[in-house]
Order: structure tokens, then C-alpha cells, then sequence
């Protein structure tokens, strides 16, 4: 029996803790030995990462509590566990940003020695070496980066190569002669503009090296085949395809099966790939356009489609042999896919939705034309077997907008789409002008407009919404983290589209943003808005902030104690600035929390937080979930 109620008055099985819970986090995936063996964050331990492997059916922790392998280089992180060919295990433990040493059942034993100034990540075995980034804080301007060879016996790391502002993704050739890596310098990010480099290894240091690509753009993922080819993907045709150069060889680089659509992305963590070479020559690698697709090249050129669930976050963990790992997240599903040699797959380990297909909402593509051109998105449609809202009534709906902002949305809901499509509030996710995926020029749409494309487009995506009387155009909300969340708030205070915003630990001033982040980010503003000083005014006239006469509808204001990305100062400079104007709002500081939230309790108490927010500003019940006082 179909029970008739108002939107977003509808009772879910999806409970915030569950939702918390499902939304599971791996990071990582490695063959050892005979099994395999991944890393998961683990929300109901404080978000410690283990990694885990299955025995007899059941999981079991390799790194048992409380270590945690957690990378700090580049503030983000990546790589920070890899192992051997006989199963021995090394990671970055959180704490001390050392590398660690261990086998199952054993004791961690420390690799490089005690240095608080020191922070390793992007671990890499190959060829008997263990490869690591290093990022040491010495006082300079830009901390000291390099790439090492580990020491097994504790020593102290053997520089390989240095002088780049930022370094990363090494990979030795098989005889171990030659490293490939991928360096950039500040002003760029790695998304901007990079050089793949190859150096001649002798007496354990790069003694000579050269470019392979012009340094003109973004090319990422050196790899050597077994016959001592470089590949690489690389951007220059406006897509991020695999190319294949040859060391002995005057000619320029080779395309491979190229295509209107990305194998490469946003370089934010070390451990991202997204190709694999197999032992038989054959490649697998992971497309873009809109949506992720695995994909299988042969060694004659022909491309199959690889039946391989992930549809979003898709990534290449692992080869061996003909046998490839594969991470991302499926309608339903969360996991890691191992693929054969024949492309048949099977789930290493998920965590499913727990909810049957009539509660999960189909993902439906959605393309408006916007003041700067086309604006894609998804549409997650209110989603509940047991209940329909009476006729005539609108949905209400959250636009989300992904950080980043060079990132960008898939397709796939979450369980935290779930939670709320289920309750009857729609889910609008918007891949504005900026976003990877859908080549360099759409990528390119944001350079040096900040706060205006970004702005203009979730504008454009909602009112192309409600135009088609899919959505409530009286009860549109905006919701987005980090960079997000400044496109949230530029929308509240330059449109006249939501009336609700959420942002969690979103960025109110960039001036702030250009002074108080991380290295990594320093310069990210200069390709985003100008360079300072020069562009000092545009930062200004671009913050929101700098137009708190704009913000006219509640906001609800969700930061971490800890961010050192954007800092809580940011998130307190706009709740005062809502205070004097009198705006309705709410302000959730999480102690223990950083950039992005990992603790169960804290991702289920924002869920709540945010469907009473929605609520309360929206008129309607939210059976289950305490109500929220606005100041």
C-alpha cells in the first residue's frame, strides 16, 4: 500500500548511522602473495585506515589498531601503504608520517628514522626497490620534495631525485636502470601544467635527466611495459589519453586507441591510476566522459568494453600479470573488482547498500545550456516504494556541488543520496564549468573565473530543473564541501535561485584561503581567480563575504576543529557576518575532524543535521530526527 505524503516528510529505512556506515572508504588495493589486500578507512574506529585482507570468509585487520596508514604529503595524501612480492606490508603511519615495516602477525618496525619535519607518501615496490615522495618542512618557502629510495634496514632514505616544487607517481624500469616521474612547479597544479622526466639511475642516484613531454601540459602516470617502454597519459589533444615513447627511438610519442573521453584526472592523491599495463600486452584503463567506464585495449589497437561495475571514483589499484584490481563505487555497491585475464570480475569486497534496487534512484543525465556553455549534471529523483506525495506537489531539491573544484560526479548515488532521495527530497549533482571529465576546454571554463562560472551554472542546472517541472522552484537548497561550499555561497549572495544553503567547511574569503592553506593549494588561486597581489581586487569583489548584503535565505554552517585545508575561521568569519545581518542560521564545529569528515558519528549527526536544516526552512516534518534551532 502506497502511503500519500509531503515530500521530504518520508520515512526511510536508510537511518543516518546506516548511511554513515555504508558509505564505506578504501584506499587501496594490492595483490600479495596468493591474496589480496586492501586499505578501508574505518568510520567507527575515528577513521582510522587498516588494511585488511579476507581469511576463511571473514575480514580480517593486517594493521591492527591503533596504527593507521594515512599519507600527510601534499596535505592529501595517497600511497601510504604498499607490499612487497612475499607479503610483507609497508605504510605511513599517520602519527609520525614515518614508513613502517611489517608481516602479518608481527610488529611494525620502523623504516626511516624519528623527524617531525619529515612526511612520506605515494609508496611504490618495483624492481625490488621501495619507492616513496618526500616532503620535508625545513623553513623554506616551499617545503623540500624528492623522490627516495627506502632503506629496508632503517637507514636513512637515499635521495634519487629532487628540484621540483612538487614530484610524484616515480616508476623504475624493469632492469632498474631508468626512473620515470611526474614534476610540476608552482604556480601550476598537476592538472595545469606537468612534465614527465626520465633520469639515468647510477650508484643509487639520478646522475642525468630529460623531459619526455613539452611541460606545456598535464601528462600524468609514467609506466614501463616489460620491454622497457614508457607509457604516459597526456592532454594535448584536449583529452587525456595513453601514449607509449620509446627511449631508443626519435620519434614523437605514440597515441593508443585514443578517444573522446579521459583516461587521467585530477592528481589530488598519489596512489590515483588509471591504466594498467598486463603481462599478455594488453592495457585496461579507466574512460571519462561524464561517467567512468573500464575498458580493455588490446595489444592490436581494438578496444572492448570490460564488464566492470564501477560507474564513479573508478581507479586502477593493482596488476598482476593479467590480472588487474579495480576500485569504485556501482549503483548499490562500494568496492574493489578483481578482473581476469578473460575480463570476467568478481567483488573483492563492497559494502552494499543494504537497500533493495526500488530504493536506489536511477541516475539520470542532465545537460542545460548555460550563459557559458552546456552545464551537465545528474538527477537523483525522490525514490521511496511506499510512499507518492499528493498530486500537484513539487519535490524539493539539493543541488550538490563537488569540491575540488577540479573533480567532478559520476552517477553513481551514494548511500548519502539514498538517505535523502528516500525521504522524498531530490538530489540535483552539478559538474559546473571546471570539472574533469568532460575534456580541457570544458576544464578550462574556470580558469581565472572563480565564483562566476562555477556560480552561474548550479544556477543554470537548477532553474533548468524546476523549468521542467521536475523540482519545487520555491524549495531549491544548495549544498557543497570545501570548494564547494564557496560556490554555495556565491550563489546565496549573486543569485536569486535557493532558498537555502548548506556549506561544509566551504571557503568565504580566498584571500584567506591564498594565506592560511597548505603548500599544495598556495598557488591553486593564481589559475582560479589572478595572482597576488596584482589581482588583489578580484579576490575581493569574488569573496563572499565581500557581500554579506547578498545573503538573504538560512544558511547551515558544518566545519571540522581540525582543517588545516580551510581553516574554522572561515566558516566563523560567515557566521558573524549572518549574525549582524540577522540571517536564520546554524553552526556544527566537529572536534577531531579535518577536511572532510571521517568519523561515523560525526557524517551521521550532519546527515541529521542537514535533513532537519532542510526541514525546518522548507516546512515540512522529519519523522526520527530532532528538530534545529536557528539563530
Amino acid at each position: 500500500m502506497t502511503t500519500i505524503a509531503p515530500y521530504g516528510s518520508w520515512t526511510s529505512p536508510l537511518s543516518a548511522v546506516d548511511a554513515s556506515a555504508a558509505a564505506a572508504r578504501y584506499d587501496g588495493a594490492r595483490f600479495a602473495g596468493d591474496e589480496i589486500w586492501w586499505g578501508e578507512t574505518l568510520p567507527d574506529q575515528g577513521g582510522r585506515c587498516s588494511v585488511r585482507r579476507s581469511a576463511g570468509g571473514a575480514v580480517e585487520d593486517l594493521l591492527p589498531a591503533p596504527w593507521s596508514a594515512r599519507s600527510r604529503v601534499h596535505e592529501y595524501g595517497g600511497g601510504a601503504w604498499t607490499t612487497d612480492d612475499d607479503g610483507r606490508l609497508f605504510f605511513v603511519e599517520k602519527t609520525d608520517q614515518r614508513i613502517w615495516s611489517m608481516r602479518p602477525g608481527e610488529q611494525p618496525l620502523p623504516l626511516t628514522p624519528e623527524d617531525p619535519a619529515a612526511r612520506h607518501g605515494g609508496l611504490r615496490w618495483q624492481s625490488g626497490m621501495l619507492l616513496a615522495v618526500r616532503e620535508v618542512y625545513d623553513g623554506g618557502a616551499v617545503p623540500r620534495r624528492s623522490i627516495v629510495a627506502v632503506a629496508l634496514d632503517g637507514g636513512s632514505p637515499r635521495e634519487l631525485v629532487a628540484g621540483s616544487d612538487f614530484l610524484a607517481q616515480p616508476a623504475l624500469s624493469p632492469d632498474g636502470l631508468r626512473l620515470a616521474w611526474v614534476a610540476w612547479n608552482h604556480p601550476d597544479m598537476p592538472w595545469d601544467r606537468t612534465e614527465i622526466r626520465v633520469g639515468d639511475l647510477a650508484d643509487g642516484v639520478i646522475t642525468t635527466w630529460h623531459p619526455v613531454t613539452s611541460g606545456d601540459t598535464a601528462a600524468l602516470q609514467p609506466e614501463w611495459d616489460a620491454a622497457g617502454r614508457l607509457f604516459y597519459v597526456d592532454d594535448a589533444t584536449g583529452r587525456w589519453n595513453i601514449r607509449r615513447w620509446e627511449a631508443a627511438s626519435d620519434r614523437p610519442a605514440v597515441p593508443i586507441a585514443p578517444a573522446d573521453a579521459d583516461t587521467g584526472g585530477g592528481l589530488w592523491v598519489l596512489g590515483a591510476k588509471w591504466y594498467a599495463l598486463r603481462g599478455d600486452g594488453d592495457i585496461v584503463a579507466i574512460r571519462t566522459n561524464g561517467s567512468d567506464e573500464v575498458v580493455r585495449i588490446g595489444a592490436d589497437g581494438i578496444v572492448r568494453p570490460a564488464d566492470v561495475p564501477p560507474r564513479s571514483r573508478a581507479v586502477i589499484e593493482d596488476v598482476r600479470g593479467s590480472r588487474v584490481l579495480v576500485s569504485g563505487a556501482a549503483p548499490g555497491t562500494t568496492g574493489i573488482w578483481e578482473v581476469a585475464a578473460d575480463g570476467e570480475n568478481s567483488l573483492v569486497v563492497g559494502t552494499p547498500s543494504g537497500l533493495g534496487d526500488e530504493w536506489v534512484p536511477v541516475a539520470r543525465p542532465f545537460t542545460v545550456s548555460g550563459v557559458h556553455g552546456d552545464v551537465h549534471a545528474f538527477d537523483y529523483p525522490p525514490t521511496n516504494p511506499g510512499f507518492a506525495a499528493p498530486d500537484g506537489e513539487r519535490p524539493p531539491y539539493v543541488v550538490y556541488v563537488h569540491g575540488g573544484p577540479t573533480a567532478h560526479t559520476s552517477g553513481v548515488p551514494d548511500s548519502r543520496i539514498t538517505f535523502f532521495t528516500s525521504r522524498g527530497i531530490g538530489i540535483l549533482e552539478v559538474n559546473y564549468g571546471g570539472s574533469t571529465g568532460y575534456g580541457r576546454a570544458y576544464r578550462d571554463r574556470l580558469r581565472g573565473q572563480w565564483g562566476i562560472v562555477d556560480r552561474d551554472d548550479v544556477a543554470a542546472a537548477a532553474s533548468g530543473l524546476a523549468s521542467e517541472g521536475r523540482a519545487d522552484a520555491a524549495r531549491l537548497a544548495i549544498a557543497g564541501g570545501s570548494a564547494g561550499g564557496w560556490t554555495v555561497l556565491a550563489a546565496l549572495v549573486g543569485t536569486d535561485v535557493f532558498g537555502a544553503g548548506i556549506s561544509r567547511y566551504g571557503v568565504g574569503d580566498a584571500r584567506l584561503l591564498a594565506t592560511d592553506t597548505h603548500d599544495f593549494e598556495a598557488r591553486y588561486l593564481d589559475g582560479l581567480i589572478g595572482p597576488l597581489p596584482e589581482a588583489e581586487s578580484l579576490y575581493l569583489d569574488r569573496s563572499p563575504l565581500s557581500h554579506t548584503e547578498g545573503f538573504r535565505v538560512p544558511v547551515l554552517l558544518l566545519q571540522g576543529a581540525e582543517d588545516a585545508v580551510v581553516p574554522p575561521t572561515q566558516a566563523e568569519a560567515i557566521r558573524d557576518a549572518l549574525a549582524e545581518r540577522g540571517v536564520p542560521h546554524a553552526y556544527v564545529l566537529y572536534e577531531g575532524e579535518g577536511h572532510g569528515f571521517r568519523r561515523a558519528e560525526t557524517v551521521a549527526h550532519a546527515l541529521e543535521t542537514e535533513l532537519a536544516f532542510l526541514g525546518r526552512v522548507f516546512g515540512f516534518e522529519t519523522p526520527g530526527v530532532p528538530r534545529i534551532t536557528l539563530d
